[in-house]
């Protein structure tokens, strides 16, 4: 038998859906508002349909979605074809004009409308863009004439030797900067011969006009490859890179900056699907692209090169070499650095500070070189790559240790070092080639204090490593004893003391895991924060009694001593903000300790009392970990001024601060914020400012926290005075995150609260929060069994609900959106009903059309509607009574179904209530 259109579908057999039904259904989706699944739809519809009409009308739709959805280029593409089919189709001859008018193709854009308006001249709206779009025009023309004779005038006074006014020749400069910045500007000066003039500004090696060219290219690079790829070919990569090599600090800088912004244009054009003639400079972008590498790559063991221009090359190799994602399956990039600079890195890494011949480093370079190496392994995707990278550094280690005599063991050790700190397994490797670890051992007990500080270094770097652990266990301990208590050196013996705490917190939290005897523990802590206190000392050293600190404060007793000790707690807050940011994840790691922000897993009570029956370990939690003491020592690190040091932190544009550093520090953020009184203080000290790129970038445990601390101070705090100005509208895709499925019921229901908030505040941010794609998630928990989440979501709603797109989503066609809304206003609980007779009373007053929908969603809406009147809660009598009269005065045959019941009497009684005015 034939199913009967609409009827059930038997077994075993599935229904064709036709290209036409695809399309009615897009349609419906697009009204609703619903661009991406409208799009997916008429896509499928396209692979169903063979009628050129058909195709046309499907390639216009589609057209309108891309343009909703701002990908403006493949908007213009499917106008292009439905124009192809019919030249006089006026939709799609509009629609790619608006696509035009966003890429920046004015004049095309212009004949595509002028085309509209000779084929329909009535039409206001054709007229109305037209000369809008002539205005647009004609002021980039006069821009355009007036800004040719500034460009000349500018570097006429820049590159004038006689020209001696200071003040003129910075103006000029600024002048230079601001106009490049500008795409019509950045042009002009492109075509004015500018790249040349502005190459011969860095030729003068004068700082400040250096600056200035190295700052007006940035906005000459910025989003546009062609010019790049141009540029890069007259400048060429050599004088770019002796740029950054340059000991001037500010220079240095502004050179890394441009080749961020440089190879940021070059590798757009590598991942962007560019169609035709554009394919050959593709490949061209693709070795720019090496070249420059393999000119930082140069650059890092280049004696020559300054201290930070080598920093910023290990900091731009970082950013720009491994995958953002494991999405992306190319790590081709990362596989050619390890081949042709894997040497050059470690070269930077083994550096061993005041020997013969050594590189120029700062403090920070050799953790750079640690974590550019950790990230290129990381981005290796089988055990044959890895293998390559293993083999490269236990040659380089060989080359060292071998036939180098002393100098040559101190730099294989150096390099151990070094991996041991990045990518560990590597570390692991090196440490277990013959001699090495015996060498380490018998250099600790070296007379002379740069041998000895390498030795009880990579020692330490070991000690946390598990495979080697139980032998240092066995053989470091006294040793690292011997050299604590005796060494009279404050730099020695503060290393030795971080390895003794390394080995001494393996136990971490757990209270009866202790590997010291009762008291040496608080010894070692008291020692640490002598040595932090000292000023005498220099940074490089007390870092390392931070170090210390961060294993030592496992033990409640060492954390509740520590935030007594406000002298203690302000030096460490003073390095965090230095110049050494090598000090970040410890700073991060004794802060998350004391506050308790790690996580905690509750032990599953009857494993317990089996483990107890087994006689097995049980971890045993310390009784000052408990939450009042947690609560107290929060208070003590907020007044001792933490806030503003981990803003400080969060600054940092530093490899140091890796993703777990940075998540580190959110938990810490996420534990301040706990308590609602404390929120002001953190806001008010940087809190909230610190916290929003933490929620957009790091682990996503870090991002979830720091969205979750985002909320909090969200729910609490006036939204507007928290985030003040654009900063405001940065929260909200922080908080959206927290709706998704995978997180807790606490993050969603803190999310759906803090967007309450927001969306009650302005049309812009509920535009914001619609863009993020938030209400088919509120929506969602609507459903949700827990009522607190459902009361949250509806409240979120009933703030949604002031936006046109939200109303009319209540009267899509197939949703039971209203139905629910009616529903919830009769339910038992209180706040729900008044959350939903609310978004009802807002949506039959902004939108009339909803009055008429009501009687059709549920038989039950009259009653409903009595209840409410009849309500013992004011709140809701008069959220009642708003729906009735808007019902009222929508349409007349919803009035009179009204009126046929006791509604006229109900009214009537209300009405002379002067109780409730």
């Amino acid at each position: 038998a034939v199913p009967t259109p609409g009827g059930p579908v038997p077994a075993g057999v599935r229904r064709q859906v036709t290209a036409g039904q695809l399309r009615e259904r897009g349609n419906a989706l697009f009204q609703a508002g619903d661009h991406a699944a409208a799009l997916a739809a008429y896509t499928r519809a396209l692979s169903l349909c063979d009628a050129g009409p058909e195709r046309a009308v499907l390639h216009r739709n589609r057209a309108a979605c891309y343009l909703k959805l701002e990908d403006y280029a493949k908007a213009e593409a499917d106008a292009s074809k439905a124009i192809e089919a019919d030249g006089r189709d006026m939709k799609a001859l509009f629609r790619r004009s608006q696509a035009l008018q966003k890429l920046g193709r004015l004049d095309q854009a212009v004949s595509d409308l002028q085309r509209c308006v000779s084929l329909e001249p009535k039409n206001k709206a054709f007229q109305e863009a037209l000369r809008a779009l002539g205005s647009s025009m004609h002021e980039k023309m006069k821009t355009m004439s007036c800004t040719d004779s500034k460009v000349e005038q500018m570097f006429q006074i820049l590159l004038d030797p006689e020209e001696k006014d200071a003040d003129k020749k910075q103006k000029a400069a600024q002048n230079l900067i601001v106009l490049a910045r500008e795409e019509a500007g950045a042009e002009k000066i492109f075509q004015s011969d500018g790249v040349r003039l502005l190459t011969q500004l860095l030729d003068t090696a004068k700082a400040d006009l250096m600056l200035a060219a190295l700052r007006t290219l940035v906005g000459l690079c910025s989003g546009h490859r062609s010019r790049t790829m141009a540029i890069l070919a007259e400048l060429g990569a050599p004088r770019l890179s002796a740029v950054l090599g340059v000991e001037h600090e500010q220079v240095s800088l502004a050179a890394c900056n441009l080749l961020h912004v440089m190879f940021d244009s070059l590798k757009e054009g590598l991942q962007k699907d560019f169609r035709g003639k554009e394919d050959a400079v593709v490949l061209d972008s693709s070795k720019d692209l090496k070249l420059l590498i393999k000119h930082l790559l140069e650059l890092l063991a280049l004696e020559g090169a300054s201290a930070h221009g080598r920093d910023n090359a290990l900091n731009l190799l970082i950013k720009v070499v491994p995958r953002k994602s494991p999405k992306e399956t190319n790590n081709s990039m990362s596989l050619w650095v390890i081949d042709q600079g894997l040497k050059k890195i470690l070269e930077v890494g083994s550096t061993v500070c005041g020997t013969p011949g050594s590189l120029p480093v700062t403090e920070n370079s050799r953790m750079s070189a640690s974590v550019l190496l950790s990230k290129l392994y990381d981005d290796l995707k089988c055990d044959a790559e890895r293998e390559n990278f293993h083999h490269l550094c236990e040659d380089y280690v060989r080359s060292w240790f071998e036939g180098h005599e002393l100098a040559g063991k101190l730099r294989a050790i150096q390099t151990v070092s070094c991996l041991l700190q990045g990518p560990s397994d590597a570390g692991n490797r090196v440490l277990e080639l013959e001699g090495i670890m015996d060498s380490v051992l018998s250099l600790c007990a070296s007379v002379s204090e740069a041998h000895q500080l390498v030795a009880v270094e990579a020692l330490i770097h070991a000690a946390d490593k598990a495979k080697r652990a139980s032998f240092i266990t066995a053989n470091g301990v006294s040793l690292l004893k011997e050299i604590y208590k005796h060494s009279e050196r404050d730099s020695i013996r503060i290393r030795a003391l971080v390895g003794l705490c390394k080995l001494g917190s393996a136990g971490g939290t757990d209270f009866s895991m202790k590997q010291f005897a009762e008291g040496s523990t608080m010894k070692l802590a008291k020692q640490c924060r002598k040595w932090l206190c000292n000023e005498t000392i220099d940074a490089g050293t007390r870092r390392w009694a931070v170090e210390g600190l961060a294993y030592l404060t496992f033990d409640a007793d060492v954390k509740e001593e520590f935030v007594e000790d406000k002298a203690a707690m302000q030096a460490m807050f003073h390095l965090a903000k230095s110049e050494d940011r090598s000090v970040l994840y410890a700073v991060a790691s004794t802060l998350v300790n004391c506050t308790n922000s790690y996580d905690h897993e509750e032990p599953d009570p009857q494993m317990l009392e089996l483990a107890k029956y087994a006689k097995q370990h049980i971890p045993e939690q310390h009784p000052k970990d408990k939450p009042d003491f947690v609560k107290r020592r929060v208070r003590k690190l907020l007044a001792a001024g933490v806030v503003s040091a981990l803003a400080c932190m969060v600054k940092s544009d530093n490899p140091a601060l890796t993703n777990s550093c940075r998540e580190l520090i959110s938990r810490v953020f996420l534990a301040l914020v706990e308590e609602a009184e404390d929120r002001g203080g953190v806001v008010a000290q940087g809190g909230g400012k610190a916290l929003i790129p933490l929620s957009l970038e790091g682990t996503e445990v870090g991002q979830t926290k720091a969205a979750q601390a985002l909320a909090k101070i969200t729910i609490t705090s006036n939204p507007e005075m928290a985030f003040p100005g654009e900063r405001i509208y940065e929260v909200v895709r922080p908080l959206v995150s927290l709706l998704h499925l995978q997180r807790t019921g606490l993050e969603n229901f803190e999310g759906l609260m803090a967007l309450t908030n927001l969306a009650g505040i302005s049309e812009r941010l509920r535009q914001k929060i619609l863009k993020e794609k938030a209400v088919p998630m509120i929506e969602g928990y609507m459903f949700e069994e827990h009522e607190l989440i459902r009361l949250a979501a509806t409240e979120c709603m009933c703030n949604m609900a002031m936006s046109k797109e939200v109303q009319e989503l209540f009267l899509a066609e197939g949703s039971d959106r209203l139905k629910l809304m009616v529903l919830y206003s009769g339910e038992e609980d209180e706040k729900l009903r008044r959350a939903a007779s609310g978004t009802l009373a807002m949506l039959t007053a902004l939108h009339p059309p909803i009055c008429k929908r009501i009687p059709q969603v549920t038989v039950h809406w009259l009653e409903i509607l009595q209840a409410l009147l009849l309500s013992p809660s004011v709140e809701l009598q008069h959220r009642g009574a708003v729906v009735v009269m808007n019902m009222m005065a929508a349409e007349r045959e919803v009035a009179e179904q009204l009126m046929a019941s006791e509604m006229l009497e109900i009214l009537s009684v209300l009405a002379k209530d002067k109780d409730k005015p």
